[in-house]
């Protein structure tokens, strides 16, 4: 049986350390500024795109681990 964890996407704040807009982080990692949106403003989430989130985790220069913060398993 497999178990689905639920996460929240810091994008906003270390978008905000940094003085980026979320249309920078979108130009810049190559993902859609509607999916780096909606990782930014959703407070909790099931299921994304990991390759979006890699792209994301190199312009903000952290780790996938430092961008994701597990909320339940």
């Amino acid at each position: 049986m497999s178990r689905t964890s639920l996460f929240r996407v810091r994008i906003r704040e270390l978008a905000k350390e940094q003085n980026l807009k979320l249309k920078e982080i979108a130009d810049r990692s190559g993902v859609n500024y509607n999916t780096v949106k909606s990782y930014a403003r959703t407070d909790e989430m099931s299921m994304a795109d990991v390759v979006a989130l890699i792209k994301i985790a190199r312009v903000l220069g952290v780790s996938v681990e430092e961008l994701v913060e597990i909320l339940e398993e």
